[in-house]
């Protein structure tokens, strides 16, 4: 059964958190996919992956439907991957209907009340389906 993070922030963005995470993922040997809300944002990602951190080094493309990638972390907002990947980030406001593919999902929570509120609607939904849930509060480092 998947199971579920949702990581709530108290400063920051959303996107640099799926940074840090999908780096953490990619050391730990696991294909990633990042889910996110427009091709603005996944445009965001794909320029902060080759950014957010001077030493870092996160293999990284956005996916595009029926062409094959052996990038282990692929970005998009449209369609679920049609490779296998073991971690789903979502940075959307709303639950992937994939999300029960993967092994794991990282949902992340911004600052906003809007966001709050959506990412709580989030939490019902797996909760009520009875997936295995885990929340990290996330100071400021």
């Amino acid at each position: 059964m998947t199971k579920v993070d949702f990581y709530i922030l108290s400063t920051g963005t959303r996107e640099q958190l799926a940074c840090r995470l999908a780096e953490k993922a990619y050391t730990l040997g696991n294909r990633i996919y990042i889910h996110t809300e427009t091709t603005e944002q996944s445009t965001l990602m794909d320029e902060l992956l080759w950014s957010f951190r001077e030493a870092s080094f996160v293999p990284h493309e956005q996916y595009q439907a029926g062409s094959e990638s052996e990038s282990p972390i692929q970005i998009g907002c449209h369609n679920s991957p049609e490779s296998h990947c073991e971690v789903l980030i979502n940075l959307s406001s709303e639950v992937p209907l994939f999300f029960s593919r993967f092994l794991r999902v990282a949902e992340l929570v911004g600052t906003e009340k809007e966001a709050k509120t959506q990412g709580r609607d989030r939490f019902r939904f797996y909760r009520d389906r009875g997936y295995p849930l885990e929340t990290h509060e996330l100071g400021s480092k």
